[in-house]
């Protein structure tokens, strides 16, 4: 279990006020650059396969709105008779590779599928806690249990809009994200002491690992993206009780949560086919570019299964 006592902010016992929670965004710094690290990227991709794609920004987050614009990259030739996957990253802004993934499949991999698909990319939902390196937005909230038809959580609100306004079916969405040492360090402990909930830790997996929709779990999608990613990293083995953070191992390297009950960004469209990644990037086996390399090989393995059914 983790311990509100340890934890710096707030009374233990007592859910954060608003000065708590004011507290809590006084100590949060800028480390890396949005502006640079992302924006920069799209807008290359939008002048380097122009023929192909188009880049066009959906919003941006109302506390800093010059800072923190809000882009997609999209298909320039839509065809209706194509189907359409969407690819989301920067949910949680501190889980690197989920970002940068979906701009290197852009940038390497994406021209390969452009005659089978129309693609819908956003690869940074979060930008101000990707910046801050962060779960939570500014207002301690975490976007990736908000995305909800009634949801005030702009980080979550300007996607779902985007999407629901392009008015196209999805048949697939990938929302590309990390399970780090710092959830157990910081943010579970920090949940704990927001909340005045006790929350339990469980062991961080040591390798890659999906999580599959509870009410449709296609297992043989899910199979397909762990076998495509083994090539690239390690699957995460479960723990002695068949578990991979908290979850029954549904099949190796698979868990599966009801991600439309929990408002997770994978569960907020129709989708067929969704999946959220899980990559490691504390494991001393890997390295940020092989993280990175997962989570490509993670869109390639579903976007090979699709062509097959």
């Amino acid at each position: 279990m983790t311990s509100q006592q340890d934890y710096a902010i707030g009374i233990p016992g007592k859910p954060w006020g608003k000065e708590d929670k004011a507290v809590w965004l006084s100590q949060q710094t800028i480390k890396r650059s949005y502006r640079q690290q992302v924006v920069a990227k799209v807008k290359k991709i939008g002048q380097d396969l122009s023929e192909l794609l188009v880049v066009e920004q959906y919003g941006a987050l109302s506390y800093d709105p010059d800072t923190y614009t809000l882009w997609v990259i999209k298909t320039r030739h839509w065809q209706d008779h194509k189907p359409t996957v969407l690819i989301t990253g920067g949910v949680h802004g501190y889980e690197t590779s989920g970002v940068q993934g979906a701009l290197r499949f852009v940038e390497t991999t994406l021209g390969f599928y452009a005659d089978t698909y129309n693609f819908v990319v956003a690869p940074c939902i979060s930008p101000w806690a990707y910046e801050t390196i962060n779960r939570w937005n500014p207002s301690t909230i975490d976007p990736n249990r908000s995305f909800k038809s009634d949801t005030a959580v702009e980080e979550a609100s300007n996607i779902m809009s985007y999407v629901k306004g392009l008015n196209v079916p999805i048949l697939a969405h990938l929302d590309l994200h990390e399970t780090t040492d710092t959830d157990n360090s910081e943010f579970r402990p920090a949940l704990e002491a927001r909340d005045a909930v006790e929350q339990e830790l469980w062991e961080i997996p040591d390798g890659f690992y999906g999580v599959g929709d509870s009410d449709n779990p296609v297992p043989d999608f899910q199979k397909a993206i762990i076998d495509a990613v083994e090539k690239v990293t390690h699957i995460a083995p479960s723990d002695e009780n068949n578990y991979l953070i908290g979850a029954k191992t549904e099949q190796r390297g698979v868990i599966n949560y009801p991600i439309k009950g929990l408002g997770l960004c994978a569960g907020f469209t129709d989708a067929a086919f969704v999946t959220t990644t899980e990559v490691y990037p504390d494991s001393p086996r890997v390295d940020d570019e092989n993280c990175i390399m997962a989570q490509v090989a993670a869109v390639k393995g579903a976007l090979d299964y699709l062509k097959t059914i």
